[in-house]
């Protein structure tokens, strides 16, 4: 790449960065559009919210299990060509999702298509972004990312939850599945990506960030999906107000979005995990107190939106770089999704036993703390005291 001097936002010179940005953009509205309604629409279809989050951990079960099969792929096709695929098959489990119509034969579909088509995608998604992005601007890339993934999440889930009372979840689903499909056009004239036949020391290199990613697959699933489905409780299971609810919040995401990945560039990456997690561990609490009460929920949820853009940059920007700097990038991701699935899995099981048991929601909600906790301990090392370059890690 030539040289960025005199160029106020050389983080934009990067094309195949802006090309993936742009891609994520839209499928970020697919996602809030569709996406946040996967967990509160099975629970109006008739799903109990502890089978709903056994349906979750049997998608992760199935992208466990596929992803090793998909190596021999990407070595003939590439990443971005993966990329590309595993965006289409996630745009079929859309219309699949309006079929549901309690436990059956639809949902099964539905976990099955979900499980290929996200294993396919985020592997592949990882794996590419940090292949063609910049070390020195990982920050500004991924803040850059974050933001117009924010922006999005302010209309779609008005969209969403529009159509599915006005227009039924057939056309609801069957229009989010045309945007998913739209999100592939961006990736047109990216370059690709290859796969090396043999990386020996893969695994060493990702296991850093496999204990990470184990912990934020935990977390997620606390922070996101339990969250969600009690959410929708606490209002009464309507469409409208949890869409206006996460409109909001993507309102206050959007707003902080690109304020802490120029302090990671800067080294400064310590000082925003710092805050992400202090903000993190209040949220948590007032979530997990905010559910008799809607408003209140509903702000908590607001604020909730401000965890992630705080996070994401500092956390990214290293699993991002390690990726980046191993003997393949693929691999690399292959072993960190696999981190993630196992987080999830053993929070999704966890929490439903725990619900099927008549333990409250809010239980479910506070079970995000340990591994927020984990996540930061292991984080910090990355971030010393002193100001270091990233790109050295």
């Amino acid at each position: 790449m030539p040289p960025s001097f005199g160029f106020p936002m050389a983080f934009l010179r990067n094309d195949a960065v802006n090309r993936v940005n742009v891609h994520s953009g839209i499928v970020a509205f697919a996602q809030g559009a569709g996406g946040l309604f996967f967990f509160v629409y099975l629970l109006s279809a008739g799903v109990s919210a502890p089978l709903a989050l056994v349906a979750q951990a049997a998608v992760v079960t199935g992208r466990f299990l596929v992803r090793p099969m998909l190596l021999p792929l990407a070595k003939r096709f590439g990443i971005k060509r993966l990329l590309v695929a595993g965006s289409l098959v996630m745009a079929a489990q859309y219309p699949l999702l309006a079929q549901v119509h309690g436990v059956g034969g639809a949902l099964a579909a539905v976990v099955a298509v979900s499980g290929l088509g996200e294993v396919l995608y985020w592997m592949s998604f990882n794996a590419y972004y940090a292949a063609v992005g910049d070390a020195e601007h990982r920050g500004h890339q991924i803040a850059v990312r974050e933001a117009l993934a924010a922006l999005t999440n302010i209309v779609a889930p008005l969209a969403g939850a529009w159509l599915l009372v006005t227009a039924g979840p057939r056309w609801a689903f069957g229009l989010v599945a045309l945007v998913q499909v739209l999100a592939v056009l961006p990736l047109i004239g990216a370059p690709e990506v290859a796969v090396k036949r043999e990386a020996p020391g893969v695994l060493k290199a990702a296991r850093p960030a496999l204990w990470l990613m184990i912990a934020d697959g935990w977390f997620d699933s606390c922070f996101l999906f339990v969250w969600q489905i009690a959410l929708f409780v606490a209002l009464k299971e309507s469409f409208t107000a949890y869409g206006g609810a996460m409109a909001l919040a993507g309102l206050v995401g959007a707003a902080g979005a690109l304020v802490l990945g120029p302090h990671v560039d800067q080294g400064h990456g310590r000082r925003s995990a710092a805050i992400a997690y202090s903000a993190g561990l209040v949220i948590i609490l007032a979530r997990a107190a905010s559910l008799s009460w809607p408003p209140l929920a509903v702000a908590a949820n607001a604020a909730g939106a401000l965890f992630f853009p705080l996070l994401i940059p500092a956390l990214a920007s290293v699993t991002a770089n390690l990726n980046k700097a191993s003997p393949c990038s693929l691999r690399f991701a292959m072993v960190t999704e696999a981190g993630w699935d196992i987080g999830c899995f053993g929070a999704c099981l966890t929490t439903a036993a725990l619900i099927a048991l008549h333990a409250p929601l809010e239980v479910g909600v506070l079970l995000a703390l340990p591994a927020m906790f984990g996540q930061w301990v292991l984080l910090r090392r990355f971030y010393p005291p002193r100001r270091r370059d990233l790109a050295a890690i």
